[in-house]
């Protein structure tokens, strides 16, 4: 039967354009993903009524597959499948999809396709207002490959659930809160998601909301970005998750990963205690794969401060150079002073200048410019083809005593003192810091991307201010700023 469905889908995906697709951000599951997902459920063996939800059904893969397993049950004698879809051009092609399940398989199937927005047409029952369904319909099991698409902060999906969303988010993550909601009491949901919402300030709220409702049970990561969708070209980093809608503290969490959609039968298996990857007040998703990125988790865990909590904190640069063309000078005049890029971080110390065009700046905008003073830099972005996420260079404001001020471009990152000043002990410490291998590999579980975000750096486990400095002074002494020598003196404080 999936078979079938799979074929009419791809003959559909010929003959839309993906212009017409990507209104509606659709992307459709493999086979393989989709049944691998219907896998993922815990069956009780007393459930003769499974009641299912697929919100965003598209052509009805997901379901089919999740019906093709329980039709293997015996237990399992009538199933009610709700499906959510209100794209006009695939609401044909699912009907007749889902009719083909029913006559093909044995099992009391009842079916409900509504074509109304998922999330507006819910949101007094999921903010709990005047109108809203006093019983409203609850589901053992959400299935979903839900839409991959940005909407503005104004969009009506963002409004309906104020408590998710921050700025102009993703369908995908309200799909998936909606999804938790729509579950009973110890339901379980998988859903196919991109990676992003793991972490960073963007997607706190829904982390906070997803994370405190239901547990991740199971977690499958994808090796290659590539190879997760059939016939689409998407190189977002993509996981299938599972979760239980429960506030009981979970005790573990399996994590497997695979090279692609069709390489299931060669997965990679870990199972990782529950505090280790949803970790802190910021609920962030460590996606561990190995049992050394789980040590790296615990040996930086043990320390219990973070860069504002030591009076250091990490701000992005300050000058968008393109949108400030008026003000940037290719050489030294009366009045101006440097703008610090990321190519002026070279072996682990700042160089200036370097015959870099607009390395300068002439301005009186007080929020372009910072204090000339002791800094650490870091890249804000690197290529994914590099060695290090994290690379970083020493800033000291004794080598240019000339400038009171200086500014910084805003595709570097800069940790400063929030009140006072940061000594060189303490600029060379969080150098052994930002240089060594466990944070960069350590930074690397956190965020799947190639930027440094300020954000997750300032959430980070450090150690205590004179640890830092102590380190910062052991690194002076030795006039080694390689990685191995940060790795040699950090590993005297974590052990």
């Amino acid at each position: 039967m999936l078979d079938y469905i799979i074929e009419r889908t791809n003959k559909y995906i010929d003959s839309m354009p993906k212009k017409e697709r990507k209104k509606y951000g659709q992307f459709f599951t493999s086979k393989e993903t989709a049944r691998f997902m219907a896998g993922l459920y815990t069956i009780p063996e007393n459930f003769s009524e499974v009641r299912i939800l697929d919100a965003g059904a598209g052509s009805g893969i997901l379901s089919c597959a999740l019906l093709e397993r329980l039709e293997k049950i015996d237990s399992v004698q009538t199933v009610k499948l709700t499906c959510y879809e209100n794209d006009n051009k695939i609401l044909d092609l699912l009907k007749e999809n889902l009719q083909a399940c029913q006559g093909n398989f044995k099992k009391n199937i009842q079916i409900e396709i509504i074509t109304d927005n998922y999330i507006t047409s819910q949101y007094l029952d999921f903010n709990h207002m005047i109108g809203a369904n006093s019983n409203p319909k609850k589901f053992d099991f959400v299935i979903g490959n839900p839409p991959y698409k940005k909407i503005s902060k104004d969009a009506p999906e963002a409004a309906a659930m104020p408590e998710v969303c921050y700025g102009a988010p993703n369908l995908y993550f309200i799909f998936a809160a909606m999804a938790l909601y729509n579950l009973t009491d110890d339901g379980e949901m998988v859903y196919i998601i991109p990676r992003s919402w793991t972490s960073g300030a963007y997607f706190k709220r829904f982390r906070q909301y997803f994370l405190t409702k239901g547990k991740l049970e199971h977690i499958h990561l994808f090796v290659s970005r590539n190879k997760v969708f059939d016939k689409e070209d998407v190189l977002q980093e993509t996981i299938i998750i599972k979760v239980k809608k429960t506030d009981i503290t979970q005790e573990k969490v399996i994590i497997t990963s695979s090279q692609s959609n069709n390489d299931f039968d060669n997965m990679t298996s870990l199972t990782v205690p529950y505090s280790l990857v949803v970790s802190g007040n910021n609920y962030y998703v460590y996606l561990v794969t190995d049992e050394k990125e789980v040590s790296v988790l615990e040996r930086l865990h043990k320390f219990n401060k973070t860069l504002p909590e030591i009076g250091l904190k990490m701000k992005t640069g300050l000058t968008v150079d393109f949108r400030n063309r008026e003000i940037l000078r290719n050489d030294a005049e009366e009045g101006a002073i440097p703008l610090f890029y990321s190519q002026h971080i070279k072996q682990g110390e700042v160089e200036f200048p370097i015959q870099k065009e607009h390395e300068y700046v002439v301005t009186d905008q007080k929020g372009l410019m910072q204090e000339n003073r002791n800094y650490l830099f870091v890249k804000r972005f690197t290529t994914k083809e590099e060695r290090r996420r994290l690379q970083c260079g020493i800033y000291l404001s004794k080598k240019y005593p000339q400038y009171k001020k200086i500014s910084t471009q805003n595709k570097i990152n800069f940790i400063d003192g929030l009140i006072t000043e940061m000594s060189e002990c303490l600029v060379y410490g969080l150098y052994v810091i930002f240089n060594s291998t466990l944070y960069d590999e350590y930074y690397r579980i956190l965020n799947g991307s190639t930027q440094v975000n300020s954000t997750e750096i300032n959430a980070m486990p450090v150690p205590d201010l004179d640890s830092i400095q102590e380190m910062g002074r052991e690194l002076i002494k030795s006039k080694d700023m390689s990685e191995n020598n940060c790795n040699v003196i950090l590993e005297g404080y974590c052990g």
